[in-house]
């Protein structure tokens, strides 16, 4: 089972285990554990729709999985050593969206995106698509790939993030696998949540919520995670470049097309009670304009991410997240307070927005 988000994927995993037999066999086989596979990724969702279960993740962390907050689909994931020419399988319809692969298309999607959200997405967008045979799911996303490359950026209310940001458009999809600029940078993406997922958690945090932030996080565009990257580490040798005491900041904003969602990364001189009261301040004034503009402040969330330097050689940074949703119901007061502070503090800061 694969979750991110309000998403999930089912995945029944077939594999041929004896010599295969001609090809009539083989694909008459195919089809047989193709129909069996989507019934059971039917029976899943439909028994989590009924009851939610307490599931182990991959780090051995129970979360609840309630099959009504997810939007579904099912995966027949097929391990052969060598499928027949142009088979293509076919089901039933289930009641949800559905996809075939190989085992070797499903490696290839996580080599070229190296996102579980980006993957996910990738999965619901192919099975609105027509059927293709299996092994050919790398010919579909390079077809897609490509159409979002000549695609037009789309139009966005830039009044939603305030003025002085630069507009940035990437495609859904890369045409080039993620991190083939010949850098590291776009681990640094990779390198933060594993901090958010290795973190200890605070009393009041379940572990729910850091599933939340996880994937709040990986929505981030693939296609722009390099150059986000390179920036963080600029940010990271920028903000230690002041005086004693004194506290330089930078930040980075994205927010997606329709307004609901925001994320924000940043970086500090350092971490102290301060600093983390000034950045979960930031990350709710800028909740609060845009849902003041927006009037969807029910199904909004805000996500900030801060890295702060350290000096004692243990590990370069610390990674620090704060999540709002909702309405915050802030006083005029705190609205003020936060307004006269950052928004006089930010008017020639190096503030970017990304849509």
């Amino acid at each position: 089972m694969l979750l991110s988000g309000r998403r999930g994927a089912v995945v029944q995993v077939k594999a041929r285990t004896i010599k295969p037999k001609p090809d009539s066999q083989e694909v008459a086989w195919i089809q047989k554990v193709a129909a069996k596979a989507m019934s059971q990724a039917k029976g899943t969702v439909r028994q989590l729709r009924m009851l939610p279960a307490d599931m182990v993740n991959g780090r051995a962390r129970t979360l609840q999985v309630d099959g009504n907050a997810y939007e579904w689909v099912a995966v027949f994931l097929l391990d052969h050593p060598q499928v027949p020419e142009g088979t293509q399988a076919t089901w039933e319809p289930i009641g949800m969206p559905a996809i075939a692969l190989t085992r070797r298309d499903w490696d290839f999607l996580f080599d070229q995106l190296r996102s579980t959200t980006a993957v996910l997405d990738y999965l619901f967008r192919a099975a609105a698509e027509e059927p293709v045979p299996l092994g050919e799911e790398p010919v579909r996303f390079y077809e897609l790939a490509a159409a979002d490359a000549a695609a037009p950026p789309k139009d966005i209310d830039t009044e939603l993030v305030g003025p002085g940001g630069t507009l940035f458009s990437t495609p859904l999809l890369p045409q080039a696998p993620a991190g083939s600029d010949g850098t590291h940078a776009h681990l640094m993406i990779r390198i933060m949540l594993e901090d958010v997922a290795t973190s200890l958690l605070r009393d009041s945090v379940a572990e729910g919520d850091r599933f939340t932030v996880l994937s709040d996080f990986d929505r981030l565009p693939v296609p722009a995670r390099a150059e986000w990257g390179h920036l963080l580490l600029d940010m990271l040798r920028d903000v230690p470049e002041v005086p004693e005491e004194h506290c330089k900041w930078r930040f980075r904003r994205l927010r997606e097309e329709d307004g609901t969602r925001q994320l924000i990364v940043g970086a500090a001189t350092r971490f102290d009670p301060i600093i983390e009261a000034a950045f979960s301040a930031y990350v709710q004034l800028r909740h609060h304009e845009v849902t003041a503009r927006t009037g969807r402040a029910e199904e909004s969330s805000t996500l900030g991410v801060l890295l702060t330097p350290r000096r004692d050689g243990v590990r370069p940074w610390d990674t620090s997240a704060v999540r709002v949703h909702g309405d915050l119901d802030l006083s005029e007061e705190e609205i003020q307070v936060y307004s006269e502070e950052w928004n006089r503090a930010t008017e020639n800061a190096d503030v970017s927005v990304s849509g």
